[in-house]
């Protein structure tokens, strides 16, 4: 974490946004997690001196006036300063996880492949026809929300506007002429290549040849990313070309036989078409077979540690787990910023079919006020997982979520301790985590607490085990 995003923690933007939970960050941004009317989002950030913040408000503000399903919301925008640093912040819809961090971790599938571009292809043509550029494709900012592919928005620009910091997804002319509809499609052919193989390709020896790419990338996709990442924009596909391969027509039956049966199947209009996010809830099954093997063939404290856990994660628990109720009854679709909602270890709130929007998830839920753990805890909420989350576990995802608790009681912080294989369990931990209450401290006593809640997600259920830290010494 940078040093500024540890010193702003807690502070409140323009009165109403606390900078509750550091994200991320790039040379010039920070972004945190806050709350606008009762929902989760994001708060990014920028730096802007006097000469360049107008301008850079200005773009925020037209980001906020679009609307798309593929597009990331922009709510609200404004100027703040903490301490001496003066800043421009966008408040904006929160996503859960992004094509990087997958690809950190493996290689998106032709199926995958092919359900993601149709809705990034869609807020690409969305913007060009309102007279933008997107300016920064890239996977860092392709991310999910639900089961929705989004594209961020805060960054658009008018043709024409120089990278201020240009990356290996910019288009060869962007440096002198701007960002373009044909430079955004230029970014799409290099993320395209980085989807399937996890390498972006290496430019030209020279200057003036095409990128090489690797004849291993399966169809159609390799003949999509050769023609957008001509060095001559006028050469470039546009974006129905683009379109017009995924959606072979009736009469074009080459095309569709020469691709893999996979590719061949995920661009058929006739086929119901799976979630787009597919994608992002793959990760705990691929990296629990792979451990599963590992266990096999070297030992259970080897998966312990590739799973993410510490040393401590392996210890005796003292108090037994306490299970949510089993998911046999409806469970409800994710809120769009996907809150890890209260979901109590007694109660269950009514929950909405799969595809309906979610009410109950972000109302109080009543938990649990039975105690465990010696006495120690009194209320454990327990994070709430949609059903379509839990069909992809592979055997049990595990994460280690450490509390610091005051006098009171109430949980002051929470981090993660062994974050497990997946970023989106991670976070349905951590935000349950938050919401756990513990025993007063006694009289005379400092009341300073710390504890590790282990969460363990199987397809049944989910269980929740306190440990003291004092006890694992």
């Amino acid at each position: 974490m940078s040093d500024n995003a540890g010193q702003w923690l807690g502070q409140v933007i323009d009165g109403k946004f606390e900078l509750r939970q550091f994200v991320g960050s790039s040379p010039d941004s920070w972004v945190f997690l806050t709350e606008r009317e009762g929902q989760k989002a994001a708060i990014k950030l920028i730096t802007a001196d006097p000469q360049h913040a107008d301008a850079r408000i200005l773009r925020l503000e037209q980001a906020k006036n679009l609307s798309h399903p593929n597009l990331m919301r922009v709510y609200e925008t404004g100027r703040c300063r903490i301490g001496d640093a003066a800043l421009v912040y966008a408040v904006m819809e929160y996503a859960e996880e992004n094509l990087a961090e997958i690809l950190t971790q493996r290689a998106l599938t032709s199926t995958e492949t092919g359900e993601m571009l149709p809705p990034l292809l869609d807020a690409l043509a969305y913007l060009n026809g309102k007279g933008f550029a997107h300016g920064h494709l890239k996977p860092a900012n392709i991310l999910a929300t639900g089961d929705q592919v989004k594209v961020s928005s805060d960054g658009i620009c008018a043709p024409g506007e120089i990278p201020s910091q240009p990356s290996a997804y910019d288009a060869p002319e962007s440096v002198t002429q701007g960002c373009s509809a044909a430079g955004d499609v230029w970014s799409l052919g290099m993320t395209l290549v980085e989807t399937l193989t996890q390498q972006v390709p290496r430019p030209a020896q020279n200057a003036t040849d095409d990128p090489a790419l690797p004849s291993s990338l399966p169809q159609p996709f390799l003949d999509i990313a050769r023609a957008c990442v001509r060095r001559d924009p006028q050469r470039r596909s546009k974006i129905t070309d683009i379109g017009a391969r995924l959606r072979p027509s009736s009469s074009a039956p080459q095309t569709q036989a020469s691709a893999p049966p996979h590719a061949a199947k995920a661009a058929a209009p006739t086929r119901p078409k799976p979630s787009p996010t597919n994608w992002r809830h793959a990760i705990p099954a691929a990296v629990l077979v792979l451990l599963a093997l590992v266990v096999i063939l070297v030992a259970p404290k080897v998966l312990n540690r590739l799973q993410g856990q510490s040393a401590g994660a392996s210890a005796v628990e003292p108090a037994p787990p306490v299970a949510e109720k089993p998911a046999s009854e409806p469970v409800s679709k994710p809120a769009p910023e996907n809150e890890p909602s209260a979901t109590s270890t007694a109660t269950a709130a009514p929950m909405a079919a799969p595809g309906e929007p979610k009410a109950s998830a972000k109302t109080p839920v009543e938990a649990s006020r039975k105690a465990v753990a010696s006495g120690e805890v009194i209320q454990q909420v327990m994070p709430n997982v949609p059903q379509k989350a839990r069909d992809t576990i592979q055997g049990t995802v595990k994460v280690g979520v450490r509390v610091q608790v005051d006098a009171a009681g109430n949980v002051t912080d929470a981090s993660l301790d062994s974050p497990g294989p997946s970023k989106y369990f991670a976070n349905l931990a951590i935000g349950a985590a938050r919401q756990w209450k513990f025993t007063p401290a006694a009289g005379g006593d400092s009341g300073a607490r710390e504890w590790i809640l282990r969460f363990q997600f199987t397809q049944q259920g989910t269980k929740a085990t306190p440990v003291s830290t004092n006890a694992r010494d």
